[in-house]
């Protein structure tokens, strides 16, 4: 006698019915979440152990540069004139770009010079007492934010891993992967939490639990913090990545979004002209204290950096406070008359360039000081936190373990054409601005294609035997008591992604 053929779960007897709601996306979501998940975590785990390690790196450099950084406070200063002729006796090789007035009591000044044979981006920072006009010390200095090497050496760490533009490729696809990894967590806990919505059980995990119901709730709780500051770290990251921040770049060049630039000979860009316009000859210098007064007198305060003249012939003074947004206005100013010609006041920027520069600044640790340094360190601790839950809840579920049985594959089969075209579109899009993510995704596909045609063919060689039930994923919520010996084994409940 012959024995039936039971069908097996992943046979492709009939065609699915086509859904347009949650149930049919989830699937997609859930299989996303967990590839992405695992194959980039370790990218993030290491984006997000450095940014740990950046978010410190403020206090650290004052630690380790007090002396170049700090002297006695005292009530007179020197001409700031006489202050940067010191420098320029102490490294007469070096021609002056910028100086950072000492900002109050007790700092020094810091004049930045070009330096033959100094790398890219770099300059010489000369540290001198604005009380005796004697140098303090001299340091490399990197970048418009004037990062000294420790800070600079985190930094590249936390960029490119000190693999220098091979290693970028790193922090882009953690980028370009973030915001996907974030959402689609968001979604399977807010469709996790349908049937229950109060804050409780939104905000925070499940209480009584245990195994690996305990994971996915703490997981899915911290995650549920996180999102906001993840969304916003993997947008602001996007714009330093190789690939997708050409793109960025263009796209802000397109819809006008990109930050004015003060401009001596005319109003454009943002910019105020005062007067007749910068002066053709630097011959006559009125000197840098001048120029000093004649910002001062326009409203611009300290911190500031005078940056020497360059092909206008124009000194241009800046407010680097970047703790405070508001105080980044610009004035340029006339080295031979010692007139403001120009000014571009922060107010006038366009909303998407004040946007972006807040963003940069959020990203690096700059804006509200400390507070934002403190916050990126718990967005870090978080993100390191996700991962390590991420993968214990794998490690429990893990294949190899044989009692796991994987979602359906082709769930996007299930799918509504009118869903699935505009998702299909958005993906192409998403993949085209963000050239890494969409090589990766497209990796992914194919290797879960043929790991899906391996399974197709292994279970059409095996002899056919009926299943018994596979009990509902986790996700589904049902009630438990987390005594019993049933939800003591984690294991034997459904994992929808593991695959033997």
């Amino acid at each position: 006698m012959t024995a039936p053929v039971i069908a097996r779960p992943d046979a492709e007897t009939t065609a699915p019915p086509r859904r347009a709601g949650w149930a049919a996306l989830r699937p997609l979501v859930l299989r996303l979440h967990f590839y992405a998940g695992i194959l980039i975590a370790p990218f993030l785990l290491a984006a997000a152990l450095t940014g740990l390690l950046y978010a410190t790196s403020f206090q650290v450099e004052k630690v380790v540069y007090r002396h170049e950084l700090t002297v006695p406070a005292r009530t007179a200063q020197v001409p700031l004139a006489q202050q940067v002729a010191a420098a320029r006796a102490e490294h007469p090789e070096g021609t002056v770009t910028a100086v950072r007035p000492s900002a109050g009591p007790g700092q020094t000044t810091r004049i930045l010079l070009n330096v033959p044979g100094l790398a890219e981006s770099t300059q010489l920072a000369v540290f001198v007492d604005p009380h005796t006009g004697r140098v303090r010390g001299t340091l490399e200095s990197y970048g418009s934010s004037g990062a000294l090497p420790v800070r600079a050496w985190i930094s590249s760490l936390h960029r490119n891993l000190h693999l220098g533009e091979t290693g970028r490729l790193y922090s882009e696809l953690a980028a370009s992967w973030l915001w996907v990894v974030a959402l689609g967590g968001l979604l399977l806990w807010l469709g996790r939490r349908r049937s229950d919505r109060r804050p409780r059980r939104l905000l925070a995990p499940e209480r009584g639990t245990r195994g690996l119901r305990r994971l996915v709730s703490w997981h899915g709780a911290i995650g549920l913090w996180a999102v906001t500051g993840l969304l916003f770290l993997s947008a602001t990251g996007l714009t330093w990545s190789k690939y997708a921040g050409e793109n960025v770049d263009e796209l802000r060049t397109a819809l006008g979004w990109s930050t004015p630039a003060i401009s001596a000979s005319s109003g454009d860009h943002g910019s105020h002209a005062h007067g007749a316009g910068a002066s053709a000859s630097t011959a006559r210098d009125v000197g840098v204290d001048q120029v000093l007064r004649a910002a001062s007198a326009e409203g611009l305060s300290g911190p500031l950096e005078v940056v020497w003249p360059g092909e206008d012939g124009t000194y241009v003074v800046k407010e680097i406070d970047k703790q405070w947004p508001q105080r980044l206005d610009q004035v340029a100013v006339d080295p031979a008359t010692g007139h403001v010609v120009a000014e571009l006041r922060f107010a006038d920027y366009p909303l998407a360039a004040k946007l972006t520069r807040w963003g940069i600044d959020g990203h690096m640790g700059l804006l509200f000081g400390l507070v934002n340094q403190l916050l990126l360190a718990a967005l870090a601790a978080g993100v390191i936190t996700l991962i390590v839950l991420g993968y214990r809840m794998w490690w429990r579920r893990r294949p190899t373990r044989g009692f796991a049985r994987p979602y359906q594959r082709g769930a996007w089969r299930q799918v509504h054409w009118a869903v699935l075209v505009p998702l299909a579109a958005v993906a192409l899009g998403v993949g085209y601005f963000l050239p890494l993510m969409g090589i990766s995704l497209a990796a992914f596909l194919l290797i879960d294609a043929l790991l899906g045609l391996r399974s197709r063919k292994a279970a059409a060689a095996a002899p056919t035997v009926p299943q018994p039930a596979t009990p509902s994923h986790l996700d589904e919520e049902k009630p438990q008591n987390p005594d019993t010996p049933e939800n003591s084994h984690p294991h034997k409940e459904q994992h929808p992604l593991t695959t033997k």
